[in-house]
């Protein structure tokens, strides 16, 4: 029988009943029945027919049975035959049914049509509905509202729910959760969802964990985790999407440590944990890493049955490719039974940035023969393997593939390209991709600011900026520290000045990441201030800010500062990272703080930062610097891989600290371990030479400066300059000086400070004015050489005027060393009563430098009451300083107060201090000759005293006599005899008029003032040997020759 057969035949059946039960009750259900069976055969064309049937039918009895009788089950049937048809045609003729029948002020059957209206998301004739009730229920509301939402109307359901509170229906529990679950999708402000959170309270749900459980998940998204965690703890029960609400939301912003504490809190209340509760809490175990924790938890997975959970897996590949078990993380993905996009671009990526790109390409491969086609994500990650490895082959074939999947237009992917293009292509090349890009993504001109940046292209820069501008593109967080960074490496600080005012003007002036960069460019440009300020003004600490202030305190020798910073960092509970710890570990060594420094290595070991290098060579500086030669090498020994610092730590470490064979000792080693020594290695072997006035080496590592080029460099030129000053050779120091093409004022310096110790104060202050008339600043150390210059010439009116010119023509403060000049110009002429009261009316406290400066010129010139006041104040300051006693008792017993000298003896016994020997070096035949007073240990010493004897005859007979009362200090008058003590530097001169030809200038250092018989023996030893001799004793050089001294006579 056909369809249209059938159809004829149930149509006529329908009449035929319908006449034949015209008049009983149940005429109306079984009419209903009918037509609900239409609708769920398919045959809805035959409601129509039926139905009118039914109402011709129905008004013929209507005054025999009530309306709603005859027609309510009718309508039933047919609302519900609508949903199953899901005909919104159907449904409307229903409605105008309704209408004509004038059922349509009947609320259960208008709540229905605004269901199906709602159901089909044709919200506007459901509220056309809504708007008929005279009493519109929260029922009808919120079938509106679930339309809306269902289709996904996110905006319109908030609407609808103020239009709601506006007619004062009463929200429910469903109401608030769509409303809720809506926020979410809409991204609404969060000043709304507050609103809606205190209509919560006001209608008394703020206990009901339905509404409160979206309404955690929404504050913990806008960072209010706080606040969420309040709802939490209000909650009349905790459910697992409660918790899970919360765990997710600590570990989104960035507080994961709690949000594993809230795991195991949620653990001991015995609640069972969910895959997702899981994924969060590995995610959080990753970002802090605690991978150990992690694999506790993947225990804990896989005994709960969540193993297979994909998105478990895929929390579990990413902490194990963090975790550097890129084995565990394969594993995990041969095992899972159903992968996601998530799975692969996890493991790629993971292989991708332990630089597996081999393995990250076949994993591509695969996924593609699989039904997931790789994303944006995934064609990021192997772009970024291309352009670190330098595969730019393979970069454009992902290139093309970007643009066959339709893809390449994407942020991601664009940002990803332009960085292959800049790495592995030239810049013209990079800019010509920029260029047909989207310009409205600020993520690329980030990149190209960074490419100009690395390139030193400032100018390049500065035009992409502008042009940004120019485009209406709003600068981001990242944009200014591209160009920023560029500023502070070419210091361009004006420019970097620039864009802080535009940091400013745009609103990032308190981004802790703008500022970290911003106090960086000031800190390594010396605007500390500034820097500080910067730091002062942020909101929230941030390590990185931290740890640029300090590093710029420690580069620019703020090494108390640097150290006081840190230590407050350390109170305010800001962890240290690696460039924070060596920044303080060099400040350490700037001041030779051992025991802070060694606190601060204990807690880099503690801090897991054992192994790093930066800190490694900071270490190795600062054992080096104090003097602790063995932990410095256990320190350098640490390191695997040395570098350039490594070595450089260690030569100039023991050059500072007095070390400086061993300094040389370690440039050999490197120069025999084949690594390159750059200018700050050449520069610190050659001041290690020049501390011990070493010429041989110092020539010999010029010579090395010569053949690698680093000669022509100022700071090369400089350091050359000091070693031949202070290893004598006046004259080598004056043609280096000469021969520089470009000078700086430590050039000028040099020069000034090595003719001051020269006695060639003449000399040293035309060189003074020369530096003036070519605009070069003077500044504390070229006053200390020009002072003493006059010092040691005696140009008493000249120097003072010097030195009332620093502050009134220089604007310098004088410091103690330059008061200490001015008594030493005093004090050399006789002038010592001026001296004291010079002291007395110094705006500074007087140190110890200042009153040993007074002492010494009191010995000279024998001045016995000064001499007591200078001892006085210096013995309270430095009651260990052997040379105040033996100044103070060479006073008395050159003006014969034999008692004095032996109280101030007695007192210097009493007090344990022992007297510095007096000890001369020279170098004969490659090797340091060292002689004490009195010397019988070396092996020449038969010779060298035989030699002397002759000498002393020859001497003796033009007109040599002995000063006993340079002696008095080293034998009891007229008890020993005097040539038993013959001191040190006359063994040392002797030794060398035996050993050195004739024609090589005999080089004696002392580690004491001369003696003026000493001084007046080489004098005449110059003249009748015809050699010149050259003495560097502790205050400056003496050159003899011919009978005469370059000091004339005044030192």
């Amino acid at each position: 029988m056909g369809i249209s057969s059938w159809e004829r035949w149930i149509n006529e059946i329908s009449i035929w009943i319908g006449r034949a039960l015209w008049d009983r009750v149940w005429y109306s259900d079984l009419i209903a029945e009918l037509l609900t069976n239409w609708m769920n055969s398919g045959l809805v064309h035959m409601v129509p027919s039926t139905f009118s049937l039914h109402a011709s039918f129905s008004n013929s009895w209507v005054s025999l049975f009530p309306r709603k009788v005859t027609e309510e089950t009718a309508f039933a049937k047919l609302r519900k035959g609508c949903r199953n048809t899901g005909s919104l045609t159907h449904a409307e003729q229903l409605h105008g049914r309704i209408l004509k029948l004038g059922f349509d002020r009947e609320p259960s059957l208008c709540n229905e049509l605004i269901d199906i209206y709602s159901s089909y998301g044709d919200l506007d004739d459901a509220i056309e509905v809504l708007a008929t009730f005279s009493q519109r229920s929260v029922y009808s509301w919120n079938s509106i509202i679930s339309g809306a939402l269902a289709r996904k109307s996110n905006h319109r359901v908030l609407s609808l729910f103020s239009k709601m509170l506006a007619d004062h229906v009463n929200p429910d529990e469903g109401t608030f959760t769509n409303v809720l679950r809506a926020c979410v999708g809409a991204n609404v402000a969060f000043h709304c969802i507050e609103q809606i959170h205190a209509r919560i309270i006001r209608e008394g749900f703020a206990n009901d964990p339905v509404v409160c459980n979206p309404l955690i998940d929404l504050f913990s998204k806008n960072g209010f985790v706080d606040s969420a965690q309040f709802i939490f703890e209000e909650l009349c029960s905790q459910s697992s999407i409660s918790w899970v609400a919360m765990i997710s939301g600590f570990a989104q912003n960035g507080r994961e440590e709690e949000a594993l504490l809230f795991f195991r809190q949620m653990r001991k209340s015995g609640i069972k944990p969910t895959p997702y509760v899981f994924s969060s809490v590995l995610s959080a175990c990753t970002k802090i890493e605690l991978f150990r924790l992690g694999e506790q938890l993947h225990a804990q997975v896989f005994k709960l049955g969540f193993s297979s959970e994909t998105f478990v897996c895929n929390a579990l590949i990413t902490l194990y490719c963090r975790y550097i078990n890129l084995i565990a993380a394969e594993q995990i993905f041969n095992d899972m039974n159903l992968r996601d996009g998530i799975t692969y671009n996890s493991l790629i990526s993971g292989l991708a940035q332990r630089g597996k790109s081999d393995k990250a390409f076949q994993l591509f491969d695969k996924m593609q023969l699989t039904s997931l086609k790789p994303d944006c994500v995934t064609i990021a990650s192997l772009l970024s393997v291309c352009a670190s490895v330098g595969a730019f082959d393979k970069g454009k074939q992902l290139h093309s593939y970007s643009i066959k999947a339709g893809i390449s237009s994407d942020i991601i992917i664009e940002g990803s390209l332009l960085d292959l293009y800049v790495k592995c292509s030239d810049i013209a090349t990079a800019h010509e991709f920029f260029n047909i890009t989207a310009k409205e993504n600020v993520v690329l001109w980030n990149v190209m600011l960074v490419a100009y940046g690395q390139l030193g292209h400032l100018r390049e820069s500065f035009e992409l900026f502008s042009q940004m501008q120019v485009a209406g593109l709003k600068a981001n967080q990242y944009t200014y520290p591209s160009i920023l960074r560029t500023c502070t490496s070419l210091g361009a600080l004006d420019c970097g000045e620039q864009i802080h005012a535009h940091v400013i003007k745009t609103g990032f002036e308190h981004n802790v990441y703008v500022c970290s960069v911003l106090i960086d460019m000031y800190a390594k440009n010396k605007k500390l201030v500034v820097a500080r300020e910067i730091l002062e003004g942020l909101m929230e600490d941030d390590v990185v800010s931290w740890t640029a202030m300090i590093a710029g305190y420690a580069q620019h020798e703020f090494y108390v500062d640097a150290i006081k910073l840190f230590e407050e960092m350390q109170i305010r509970g800001i962890r240290s990272d690696n460039i924070g710890l060596s920044s303080a570990l060099s400040a350490c060594a700037g001041i030779q703080a051992l025991n802070l420094g060694q606190q601060i290595h204990a807690q880099s070991c503690i801090s897991g930062f054992s192994m790093d290098l930066s800190i490694g060579n900071a270490l190795v500086s600062l054992y080096a610097r104090c003097g602790r030669l063995q932990e410095a090498y256990s320190a350098f020994e640490t390191i695997n891989d040395k570098d350039e610092i490594s070595w450089n730590g260690l030569i100039s470490g023991f050059a500072q600290s007095g070390h400086c064979e061993g300094a040389l000792q370690v440039f050999v080693r490197m120069n025999q371990a084949g690594l390159e020594a750059n200018l700050f290695t050449f520069g610190s072997a050659v001041s290690a030479a020049a501390n011990i006035a070493d010429i041989k080496p110092g020539q010999q590592i010029h010579a090395r400066m010569i053949k690698t080029g680093y000669d022509s460099e100022i700071e090369a030129g400089n350091v050359l300059i000091t070693l031949y000053a202070k290893c004598g050779n006046i004259d080598d120091a004056r043609r280096e000086f000469s021969q520089m093409v470009k000078r700086n004022e430590v050039s000028w310096n040099a020069m000034i400070t090595g003719y001051s110790q020269h006695g060639c104060g003449s000399e040293a202050l035309d060189l003074f004015e020369e530096m003036k008339q070519q605009d070069f600043s003077p500044n504390h150390v070229t006053f200390v050489g020009v002072l003493s210059a006059c010092s040691h010439v005696g140009l008493v009116r000249q120097g003072l005027n010097y030195f009332q010119s620093m502050n009134d023509e220089h604007g310098i403060v004088p410091r103690p060393e330059h008061y200490a000049c001015v008594v030493d110009i005093l004090g050399r002429a006789g002038m010592l009563d001026h001296a004291r009261e010079f002291i007395k009316e110094m705006p500074i406290e007087p140190d110890a430098m200042i009153w040993r400066t007074l002492l010494s010129a009191c010995a000279v010139h024998k001045n016995i009451e000064i001499g007591e006041f200078a001892a006085q104040y210096l013995l309270e300051l430095e009651p260990q300083d052997s040379a105040t006693y033996v100044l103070l008792s060479n006073i008395y017993a050159v003006a014969r107060k034999w008692d004095r000298r032996d109280q101030t003896r007695q007192m210097m016994k009493e007090r344990g201090v022992k007297k510095e020997p007096g000890r001369s070096w020279i170098e004969a035949e490659n090797s340091i000759h060292s002689f004490f007073v009195g010397d019988l240990l070396h092996p020449l010493a038969d010779m060298i005293y035989d030699f002397l004897e002759d000498l002393n005859k020859r001497l003796a007979e033009i007109g040599y006599v002995q000063d006993h009362y340079s002696l008095l200090h080293d034998m009891e008058q007229g008890n020993k005899d005097p040539t038993a003590y013959i001191h040190s530097e006359k063994l040392a001169v002797s030794f060398g008029l035996i050993s050195l030809s004739p024609a090589i200038p005999i080089r004696v250092i002392k580690n004491l003032r001369v003696c003026n018989d000493c001084h007046n023996w080489m004098k005449l030893v110059s003249k009748v040997s015809n050699r010149v001799v050259v003495v560097r004793d502790a205050y400056r050089f003496h050159h003899f020759e011919g009978g005469t001294c370059s000091c004339r006579d005044y030192w």
